[in-house]
């Protein structure tokens, strides 16, 4: 059986190796400038075969960060990085690019084919008053030779003072620009890639639809080998199934937009919880239905084992929607 192995630098990452393949770093104290609204991101994030899957601070969009838990609109404040949208004047870079900041580690596991790291973060102002404190799981598992799963969680707990909304540039007034949450950025090389999901394939036209799911399957520079990068939803997510901000004909990306065209409240004292399961895998769009049900399974094994070792009903936060 593959053995994962967990490599942690304290206070900088966790990276995940598959025998000689880092398959991801996780950096959860990166050395980011404030204009770039500091937060952890995974990069670089790779599939069993040591192919890189996803792009490090993009010149086009410097606060793209492989994949990362991104938020634009925040009540006022922008965790996302550069410039705000404002209606009636588009993007204006306002003092308002906030920190997600790492405060202590919690779990630092590994068991077989499945390695554990929990952290607790807060959510902080550009000006310093802290908005949020969070919960943060990632745990990654081998699903087969050529694929594996990782597993991202967030509690976030409001603790501003007053009720926040969480929403987008579309719920601000932007049409069909509603991203926000966990957003993975691709290789340049899969620019002009393939969209996948329960209905088939497409392209940028599948931007705005609800899905559980979406994959996206592109090639690499030199080898011209493909690769598929899927996210599956929780079906207990706020707002499930999302709506999906995609992208293949300027550049690559994935976002389950849970904020994509509503805005969530959560409540002064509420916590929220958004999970999501990640699929890489060495193949080509065809198998991306298969990868998706192996995500699943991931997830509902992770529930099964969360109530085994706590027994009893889950009770979650409050959260309005409006």
């Amino acid at each position: 059986m593959n053995v994962l192995d967990v490599r942690h630098e304290l206070g900088v990452s966790v990276a995940i190796r598959d025998g000689d393949v880092e398959l991801f770093r996780y950096v959860y104290n990166p050395d980011t400038v404030q204009l770039e609204s500091p937060k952890p991101y995974i990069h670089p994030l790779r599939t069993r075969a040591g192919r890189v899957v996803s792009l490090f601070r993009p010149h086009d969009h410097v606060w793209h960060k492989g994949i990362a838990w991104s938020l634009p609109h925040v009540g006022e404040e922008n965790f996302w990085g550069g410039p705000t949208y404002v209606h009636g004047s588009f993007y204006v870079q306002l003092d308002n690019n906030g920190t997600q900041e790492h405060r202590r580690a919690v779990t630092l596991d590994r068991s077989g084919a499945t390695a554990t790291f929990a952290h607790d973060l807060d959510w902080t102002t550009q000006s310093g008053k802290l908005f949020f404190t969070e919960r943060r799981t990632l745990r990654a598992s081998l699903i087969s030779p050529q694929a594996w799963a990782l597993e991202f969680e967030t509690r976030m707990t409001n603790v501003s003072g007053a009720d926040v909304a969480i929403g987008s540039p579309t719920t601000k007034g932007r049409e069909n620009a509603g991203y926000g949450g966990l957003f993975w950025r691709g290789p340049r090389s899969f620019t002009g890639g393939q969209f996948v999901s329960a209905e088939g394939t497409g392209g940028d036209e599948v931007r705005g639809k609800r899905m559980e799911w979406m994959g996206f399957a592109g090639r690499h520079d030199e080898t011209a080998e493909q690769s598929l990068v899927l996210m599956v939803d929780d079906t207990a997510n706020p707002n499930h199934p999302p709506q999906w901000f995609a992208r293949t004909e300027e550049f690559a990306c994935l976002n389950p937009a849970p904020f994509f065209s509503e805005e969530l409240t959560v409540e002064h004292g509420a916590t929220v919880r958004f999970r999501y399961g990640v699929g890489v895998a060495d193949a080509d769009a065809s198998a991306a239905p298969a990868l998706a049900d192996a995500v699943r399974q991931v997830l509902a094994r992770s529930d099964a084992q969360s109530a085994a070792e706590q027994p009893g009903p889950h009770v979650g936060g409050e959260h309005n929607r409006r």
